[in-house]
């Protein structure tokens, strides 16, 4: 696939919003997971603007305060089942599952992910599985997961509704579903892109038939990202494909136009 800048879905922005689309979304991350397997310079860029000790693989935005926020709203106990869904490297459920003593699934459309997660997961020492599959179809069994995180993954689901849907029919009753991602701060507004444009976690939450439904907006998660690309976009990434695509990603989040805000939505499956 060459050298095209990998911009990928942390910022809500998709591979095709950015250059027009080519090929396939799976092959897409696929590459991107490959080039950041010898990327120690962008880990430590990444972990050191959100907090993250160095064993915590991000393949994400979520920082240390986030990781709180997001497994204390999770209501989870021992023994019981988490899926991450979207997973990527596997260090953020890998994370709450070592905080609450939960049992721990992993999904992601990459392959490479899914290995990337089972190695970590093996050299941490902790059990986990860890499986190919799409947000919006996991091949899980109904009621299998007393909770679902979602973290900065929802713009890829396509269409958004199938996932929520996907994420109801997996949760047992009672269960509680955690999303971290961006919202567009004007919808109407034809600079964002349609993928963000179609994220809202309220509406799809409450529609898929969830309850205690909460979306809140974190600033706070946004000024440590901004303050990341800040140093991203003026790094020279020389020949390393992972750190040219976190150059090409902080040079767009800094130049473009519209707004967004960062959300932490929670919601529970009704009993």
């Amino acid at each position: 696939m060459g050298r095209v800048p990998r911009v990928p879905a942390r910022s809500g922005l998709s591979r095709k919003d950015i250059l027009g689309g080519m090929g396939d979304l799976a092959a897409y991350f696929d590459q991107w997971y490959r080039d950041m397997q010898d990327a120690p310079v962008k880990d430590e860029i990444e972990q050191r603007h959100l907090g993250l000790p160095p064993y915590l693989q991000s393949t994400s935005l979520l920082g240390w305060e986030g990781i709180g926020e997001l497994t204390e709203a999770l209501w989870l106990g021992p023994g019981e089942v988490l899926l991450d869904l979207a997973c990527g490297r596997g260090g953020y459920g890998l994370e709450v599952a070592h905080r609450t003593g939960a049992r721990l699934v992993g999904v992601d459309l990459s392959a490479v992910a899914v290995a990337n997660a089972r190695d970590q997961a093996s050299a941490l020492g902790r059990e986990a599985r860890f499986e190919v599959g799409r947000l919006e179809a996991t091949d899980l069994d109904d009621a299998s997961v007393d909770a679902v995180m979602v973290v900065d993954a929802m713009q890829f689901a396509d269409p958004p509704a199938a996932a929520y849907a996907e994420i109801r029919r997996l949760l047992r009753p009672g269960g509680r579903v955690v999303l971290t991602c961006w919202e567009p701060v004007d919808r109407s507004d034809d600079r964002v892109p349609q993928r963000l444009r179609d994220v809202d976690l309220h509406d799809g939450l409450t529609r898929a038939g969830f309850v205690d439904v909460q979306v809140v907006e974190r600033p706070a998660w946004r000024a440590r990202e901004r303050a990341m690309w800040a140093e991203a976009a003026a790094l020279d990434p020389g020949d390393s494909a992972a750190l040219l695509s976190l150059h090409e990603e902080g040079r767009l989040a800094l130049s473009r136009e519209y707004d967004d805000r960062r959300v932490l939505g929670s919601a529970t499956a009704p009993a």
